[in-house]
């Protein structure tokens, strides 16, 4: 078939553009786009291949904000993902009954299925429910199924109801390093559950107007279970999702969470991507889903942050100020609300 480009005339060109002349070298892939896109996914798998210190005891981490819509499954599964590529071994358990924790990690949670309902009120014993992570090695998750919404009422009338997770992961005999506990959006007896578990809290907070209201709620919960049932617990991490450094108000948030909280903020903020949004829809995280997206780079380089942080350092306690009451600077943020969304 000959080519209309060797046709001499008005229709010598039917594409329009520059062409390269005849001994001239071609662009390297590098300077493409789908060069420089593959080229930072080779970075992103070599960054994670590189390992990171192992904990001298398993870290049981609660993610927990009982505001909806922060990120916390987003943030649980996605550090737990970057942690195994890193090369530990983490355990993802879903306590939250819509089940999206099990959904992102591709793992069957059916009703037939067993799951955490069956460990929290059936007492199974938690190995008997744990299935392995497709794609990702070392990452294993216990899922949620819709049973589990029921649970909160059949806990009710249990034996030792708010400890019953904290005894099923002490009977766990599989080496772990890391637990990553994705609560629900409420302070009911599942987050009671998981936060007798754990000894360390990691509060996701979105990068939006409103996104402190209600901390300090969660702040007193924390503090009345380390008081009462579990005296390990602390806030240890405190993660920025959905920023978007070109507004104000994402700036403003994190400026504010920065002041209160201090050194428990992560340096590395999780920018808002469709990356992130698009990956649980395929079964994935965005590690597997886009390696070499801004959310992927994000939650590696979090995920670092992590595991190289002392568990045991001193942490936030609750305090009047951590009420986290409107400043007068936030009263201005009522005009910046509509910048902040163009």
């Amino acid at each position: 078939m000959r080519s209309d480009a060797n046709i001499a005339g008005p229709m010598a060109d039917p594409v329009p553009g520059p062409r390269s002349e005849p001994g001239e070298t071609p662009p390297p892939l590098d300077d493409t786009p789908i060069g420089r896109a593959a080229q930072q996914a080779v970075e992103a798998m070599n960054r994670a291949g590189e390992g990171l210190p192992r904990p001298e005891q398993t870290r049981i981490m609660v993610v927990a904000n009982q505001k909806g819509g922060v990120g916390k499954t987003t943030t649980t599964v996605n550090l737990a993902a970057s942690l195994a590529l890193h090369g530990a071994r983490v355990l993802v358990v879903d306590l939250d009954p819509q089940g999206n924790a099990s959904t992102a990690l591709g793992v069957d949670h059916h009703s037939e299925v067993p799951s955490i309902y069956d460990v929290l009120v059936e007492s199974k014993p938690l190995s008997e429910v744990v299935q392995p992570v497709p794609d990702v090695e070392g990452l294993f998750c216990a899922p949620a199924t819709i049973d589990l919404a029921g649970a909160e009422i059949e806990l009710v009338s249990l034996v030792a109801r708010e400890s019953r997770l904290q005894r099923a992961i002490e009977a766990y005999e599989q080496p772990l390093d890391y637990i990553l506990i994705d609560c629900p959006p409420s302070l009911g007896l599942l987050t009671v559950n998981a936060l007798v578990a754990g000894a360390e809290v990691l509060i996701p907070i979105q990068c939006e107007y409103y996104a402190l209201e209600g901390l300090g709620q969660l702040l007193r919960n924390v503090e009345l279970v380390r008081g009462h049932l579990n005296p390990r617990l602390h806030i240890s991490t405190i993660i920025l999702t959905m920023y978007d450094g070109r507004t104000r108000l994402a700036s403003q948030v994190a400026e504010e969470v920065r002041g209160h909280f201090g050194k428990e903020v992560l340096r590395t903020n999780i920018p808002r991507s469709v990356r992130i949004s698009e990956a649980p829809s395929y079964g994935q995280t965005v590690l597997t889903y886009d390696p070499g997206s801004s959310g992927s780079l994000s939650y590696l380089e979090a995920a670092r942050e992590i595991a190289l942080r002392d568990p045991n350092a001193p942490s936030v306690e609750y305090t009047p100020q951590h009420q986290l009451q409107q400043q007068p600077h936030q009263q201005q943020q009522h005009s910046t609300i509509a910048e902040g969304t163009q």
